[in-house]
């Protein structure tokens, strides 16, 4: 092929597409410890734990945030709060299935200080599971339990009623008021650890 030198080593398919971090995985696939795969999209989150092998990937434990819709969670799958009440039910059920650590494994995304997949790490940390990650990165307390967006949404109601209706129309639409947002939050938490499947 005309313009390609002898020593060209092709990129594979996974690693041009943003997927696949090859050297991450190597070290992943000697490891024994499972992996916690976190995957972020417009709409919503999943956490599977994993145990690499050779062959192929064995799933321990998948947790999708369509399973709190399933609990009665009525508010955003895709928040702060959600993703630590997501975390909180995936570390619950890799633990009935033996997990005790695991390694965070996000692709190639970045782990951004106070995100999501932070506040889903620490979720899976206080069910139980040994995840390592520095507490300097966690999200606030306000932010994992949802205060902070009930203060907003009520400074919103008090000040600007328009506004609130703009910024929260999907939760309202959905009969989830954003003011009670910490109180709704608690309660999902506690249904989580009274032994939700």
């Amino acid at each position: 092929m005309a313009g390609t030198s002898k020593r060209y080593v092709p990129v594979y398919r996974r690693r041009r597409m943003g997927v696949t971090d090859y050297r991450v995985r190597k070290k992943i696939v000697t490891s024994s410890v499972p992996l916690l795969a976190v995957r972020v999209s417009s709409k919503n989150v999943s956490a599977q734990f994993i145990r690499p092998k050779a062959q192929g990937d064995a799933v321990l434990s998948s947790t999708h945030s369509k399973s709190l819709k399933k609990l009665g969670w009525k508010g955003s799958t895709k928040s702060v709060p959600a993703c630590y009440l997501l975390g909180l039910l995936a570390g619950k059920r890799a633990k009935e299935q033996g997990v005790e650590s695991a390694n965070l494994y996000t692709g190639l995304a970045k782990f951004v200080k106070g995100s999501r997949v932070s506040a889903l790490v620490k979720g899976v940390r206080d069910a139980g599971v040994d995840v390592p990650m520095s507490d300097e990165v966690v999200p606030s307390q306000e932010r994992l339990s949802g205060k902070a967006t009930a203060e907003y949404a009520q400074s919103l109601l008090a000040g600007d009623k328009e506004k609130y209706s703009r910024v929260f129309s999907g939760l309202l639409k959905a009969g989830f008021k954003p003011e009670e947002y910490a109180e709704r939050a608690t309660a999902m938490k506690d249904t989580i650890l009274k032994g939700a499947k």
